[in-house]
């Protein structure tokens, strides 16, 4: 009787405490932070997500052994990006290792293994990574950007600060959200991430995202033509005559122009910069722009 009563002692003694939203929130933010600060070669950002998991994971483990294996873990190789990815995969890992903790204090077969832990973030860190990058380096960036233009313009000291803060903020909270919407759903997040609902999400913002560039080239590309001569007496305005054909076709072409060098080239910039200007200072001096 007396060493049931010790072993059930024992058992809460080193039973998981429960892991709560502000805890998830908090390991986020510990990731989003550290991302890149321990980065290196051997392990990429695996360094910063076990030091966002280490409070979760101090309060699932009261055995030293199975903290420092916990540890071990999380400190497999690992690279992602930082909301969608990292938000998603910080969440996962939390619900995964809560479970897993059950289930060694309880003595039952412990189904969350390490390899299964692994695999989970090894399959997910790419996929997230590249739905993240497109989404959030190549359009959510660029709409910040397009909206602090004007201010940019004027001379506001604002246009240079907003799409800094701003995208710094949609990627704090975003990734929050992840976190906590993994959390509650578990291993059921991969579908989510991968559902008909966030491919259409993604499309969506893709189709802005060239909108937005349309525009910015529209209204921000100044590019004409100052060619003007005249046939059989009548004046010939080449700006004109392109304006009546589509308005705006010289901003097009400079902007497809370069569009077609990076697909060609790579995303050589100076190299863009560069070799646009010339052909700008040759057609200016030639009279043709």
């Amino acid at each position: 009787m007396m060493n049931a009563n010790l072993d059930a002692k024992e058992t809460n003694m080193l039973a998981p405490e429960e892991i709560t939203a502000k805890d998830v929130t908090k390991t986020y933010l510990r990731w989003h932070f550290a991302n890149e600060i321990p980065h290196s070669f051997e392990r990429y950002l695996a360094p910063s997500l076990l030091y966002a998991m280490m409070p979760i994971l101090r309060k699932l483990y009261k055995d030293e052994d199975q903290l420092r294996a916990a540890y071990k873990r999380q400190l497999l190789f690992f690279n992602t990006q930082l909301s969608w990815g990292g938000g998603v995969i910080t969440g996962l890992m939390s619900s995964m290792e809560q479970e897993r903790a059950k289930e060694v204090v309880n003595d039952e077969e412990v189904t969350m293994t390490d390899d299964l832990m692994y695999n989970t973030k090894a399959g997910l860190m790419g996929a997230l990574a590249g739905i993240g990058d497109s989404i959030d380096s190549g359009t959510v960036q660029y709409i910040f950007i397009a909206i602090a233009v004007p201010w940019a313009q004027m001379g506001s000291p604002i246009g240079a600060l907003f799409p800094f803060i701003a995208f710094a903020l949609y990627q704090a909270l975003l990734g929050v959200f992840f976190a906590r919407s993994a959390f509650k759903t578990g291993k059921n997040a991969t579908g989510v991430m991968h559902s008909a609902g966030i491919q259409t999400v993604i499309e969506m913002l893709s189709i802005l995202g060239m909108f937005m560039m349309g525009i910015l080239a529209g209204n921000y590309v100044k590019v004409s033509s100052s060619l003007e001569f005249e046939i059989s007496g009548r004046p010939f305005i080449m700006q004109e005559m392109l304006d009546k054909i589509m308005p705006g076709m010289l901003p097009l072409a400079v902007v497809l122009g370069v569009y077609f060098f990076y697909i060609k080239k790579g995303l050589k910039v100076t190299r863009a910069l560069v070799g646009l200007t010339l052909i700008l200072i040759v057609l200016a001096g030639i009279g043709i722009l």
